[in-house]
């Protein structure tokens, strides 16, 4: 298995989907070239991201975030992982924010950590994505999407498409004219001539969907 880089070179991956996908390529012209996501290049403890994806889930991005501080001053890191979530009780949490299935979520994350089944970023470079997928479902409260987000807005694997997503089926649905949203099958199917870059035809679609909205993006990478 080849070790995987964190992130990939978009400008390749933009000349695939303007030659693959006509559709598609009418709205990058439109939307223009995307920035890479900055959580490419920030050091990445996946722990710590899960903690915090756990957190962000069902939230706002602000009020999220504002639970997350309240945690990192209470164990007094703005590193969540098992040593640090330890200097604080599940009462604890609660007073911070965080209800009582997360602070369940967290703990079983801590566990997972100290028992060694959580693979750390060198062990990632060198596993394919759906391994990752494989490793970190069983943690509770962590689910395909979330896994798909670290995937993509962390480790910058190129090939990701998350076909649960309501924004990126929006967006589909607006590059394609339908009357409906796609089915996760259908976008599965749909999304083929996109690899392999799937990720940055999400990148485009979530925007496409932002636009149709107002044009605020919508924060997806819990940073």
């Amino acid at each position: 298995m080849p070790r995987h880089p964190r992130g990939f070179d978009l400008g390749q991956g933009l000349a695939h989907l303007q030659r693959h996908d006509r559709r598609l390529a009418r709205w990058i012209r439109r939307v223009g070239p995307l920035d890479a996501p900055p959580g490419w290049r920030r050091p990445f403890d996946p722990v710590d991201a899960l903690a915090r994806a756990i957190v962000f889930q069902q939230l706002s991005g602000k009020a999220a975030a504002t639970i997350v501080g309240r945690v990192e001053t209470a164990i007094g890191s703005q590193r969540l992982h098992a040593a640090t979530l330890a200097r604080i009780d599940d009462a604890g949490l609660r007073a911070c924010g965080v209800s009582a299935n997360k602070a369940l979520a967290l703990r079983d994350l801590a566990r997972r950590e100290l028992a060694g089944d959580i693979p750390s970023t060198r062990q990632m470079a060198w596993m394919h994505h759906e391994a990752i997928v494989e490793a970190l479902l069983p943690i509770r409260g962590i689910g395909r999407w979330t896994v798909e987000m670290m995937l993509m807005f962390r480790l910058g694997r190129p090939d990701i498409l998350p076909v649960d997503d309501l924004g990126v089926r929006k967006g589909a649905q607006r590059v394609d004219g339908g009357a409906g949203l796609p089915t996760p099958r259908e976008l599965q199917a749909r999304g083929q001539c996109w690899g392999p870059y799937r990720t940055l035809a999400s990148l485009y679609l979530w925007r496409i969907a932002d636009m149709a909205d107002g044009g605020a993006d919508t924060n997806r990478s819990q940073d």
